[in-house]
């Protein structure tokens, strides 16, 4: 990854955000998913509410973001998302990366048998959750009520550095 700098978002970048994760939804159609491509971005309220990191590219602009917040006292990542233009180069893993720094457990839900979704986290070291916590299980009931298929979705923890086996 170069020439990279992560740091807060700006509130006036939460509408710059909403494009990127547009384009990042875009590689969806070639897996038969056009639905997760055209589903609306992150609201503007919901990006401000959010802790939101973004990777900042050599033209200073944002180039990719996560957004997190606190579930059940496990940093939860709502959305990651790199604009396709500067996929593969290594900032995704950097922004999770930044957020899980800390001494808590990293918890996200994700698509099944999608080459950048459930096998690159477990990759990154992230592992299936089989019993989700009351504010995880509410995310699972939330994407299942807009339609996102359960059996199609993983809830997925990384534990902290310290008590990883």
């Amino acid at each position: 990854m170069v020439g990279v700098l992560i740091r807060l978002a700006q509130p006036a970048e939460l509408t710059y955000l909403q494009e990127i994760e547009v384009a990042s939804g875009e590689p969806f159609r070639d897996l038969g998913m056009p639905e997760i491509a055209d589903d609306a971005p992150m609201s503007l309220d919901d990006l401000a509410e959010h802790e939101v990191w973004v990777a900042i590219g050599a033209e200073g602009v944002p180039v990719a973001f996560i957004a997190v917040g606190d579930v059940d006292g496990a940093t939860h990542v709502h959305q990651v998302c790199v604009h396709p233009s500067h996929a593969r180069q290594g900032i995704g893993a950097a922004l999770i990366e930044h957020v899980t720094r800390g001494d808590r457990p990293v918890t996200l839900t994700t698509f099944l048998g999608v080459p950048w979704n459930a096998p690159y986290y477990e990759r990154l070291g992230f592992q299936a959750v089989t019993d989700p916590s009351p504010g995880l299980a509410g995310i699972i009931r939330e994407e299942t009520s807009r339609g996102l298929d359960p059996a199609r979705r993983v809830a997925m923890v990384l534990l902290p550095a310290q008590v990883r086996a």
